[in-house]
């Protein structure tokens, strides 16, 4: 085993030190594979950043009720009455003040987004009291919150970087009605930093929705209540909802989207990855027919067959792992908190982002890198291995 392991240790150095004789054809092949790294983990960023924006506000003791049949909010409709009922369930937290309830209305607006000027969907959700309490990561970063009953809106942070007339102190032509900015949230980086809100109560007469909500927001006393809370809602044959977790909700909302980016990654990757294979193929054959001579010399001084083909495959290995490595690395610097914004599918509003490279991104694109370096030398060093010595000896 000693002695096996030395052949593959000086065939593979010698093999190294000849890298510089042939940096032309090495340096294509593994920018080649720097490309596929850094081409799929720039795609898969964007889901992983808009996977990330829609979830990370996610709780299993905050639910969402819709109408039943209804697939978001857009397509729901609740009555005052019925949001009522729901906060009276088992299961709902209270305080001294009453149930953690918030029926809550949502709209689609159009505002001019910075970087281009052209209009986009904007979420616009009027909301409840109890809203910041339930969700219980809002934060007023500047200025300050809306008042009941006036005309007033508070812009989630990433909607007021992406478009524009959110400073405070604007007021925005919305509708039949005038409002005015009043302050800038964070909401923990999550789905509500694209959205704009304001009282439901006014809004409602302005979109001339009368007393109706389309989802109920609702704080648990914990996550194990959930299953008391949807049979108490299962139980009262005056209600026709259904309740969702909240991160399950949110999951299910961005499926969709993170789906098809993810899908169009690989995609993409893929057929980069077929280009970079042949690109090693070609290097290691080429690496091969150079050392035709001194690969049959080592074979007639008694190296095995076996350590010629585990050194070229560690030298493809090497060069994968390099370039894999350095496209990673580009598009971690490139990517990585880079703000977007793109449309929910699902909603149908804009929701911004930021790319978001994971360490589990940056490992598997070096894992596809080792697997292309894998198969690109594998066929040569097969090759070489099979090489008559006599034949080789000959070559010039």
């Amino acid at each position: 085993m000693i002695h096996w392991l030395s052949q593959v240790f000086s065939i593979a150095s010698f093999n190294l030190r000849t890298i510089p004789e042939r940096k032309g054809a090495v340096l294509a092949s593994a920018v080649g594979i720097a490309g596929v790294a850094a081409v799929l983990v720039g795609f898969l960023s964007i889901a992983e950043g808009f996977r990330a924006a829609i979830m990370s506000s996610g709780a299993d003791d905050i639910a969402i009720v819709l109408r039943s049949g209804a697939d978001n909010e857009m397509t729901s409709g609740l009555t005052r009455e019925e949001a009522r009922m729901i906060g009276d369930a088992a299961g709902v937290a209270r305080t001294e003040d009453g149930p953690l309830v918030s029926a809550e209305l949502f709209v689609i607006i159009n505002l001019p987004k910075r970087s281009t000027g052209t209009d986009a969907n904007v979420p616009f959700r009027g909301v409840e009291k109890p809203a910041t309490a339930i969700r219980g990561d809002i934060r007023i970063i500047e200025g300050r919150m809306f008042e009941p009953g006036r005309s007033e809106v508070i812009a989630g942070a990433g909607a007021a970087r992406a478009f524009s007339g959110l400073e405070v102190g604007n007021t925005l032509r919305i509708g039949q009605a005038d409002w005015t900015v009043v302050g800038i949230f964070t909401g923990g980086g999550g789905s509500a930093e694209s959205e704009i809100w304001t009282d439901a109560a006014v809004l409602q007469p302005a979109y001339h929705r009368g007393d109706s909500f389309q989802s109920v927001h609702v704080k648990l006393t914990s996550a194990e209540t959930f299953e008391a809370f949807t049979n108490a809602l299962a139980n009262n044959p005056q209600l026709e909802v259904k309740a969702m977790r909240q991160r399950d909700f949110l999951a299910d909302q961005s499926s969709l989207l993170t789906g098809f980016i993810q899908g169009i990654g690989f995609f993409i990757a893929a057929l980069m990855a077929l280009g970079a294979l042949f690109g090693a193929l070609n290097t290691m054959y080429s690496a091969v027919a150079a050392r035709t001579r001194e690969i049959a010399t080592l074979r007639a001084l008694g190296f095995g067959a076996s350590p010629v083909i585990v050194s070229i495959l560690i030298e493809s290995l090497i060069l994968a792992l390099a370039g894999g490595i350095v496209g990673a690395a580009a598009a971690y610097f490139a990517f990585d908190g880079f703000q977007a914004a793109t449309i929910n599918w699902q909603s149908f509003g804009q929701i911004a982002f930021a790319f978001a490279v994971t360490p589990q991104l940056l490992l598997s694109a070096i894992a596809w890198a080792t697997v292309i370096g894998l198969l690109g030398g594998l066929f040569p060093a097969i090759r070489a291995a099979r090489l008559p010595i006599a034949a080789g000896l000959r070559e010039t």
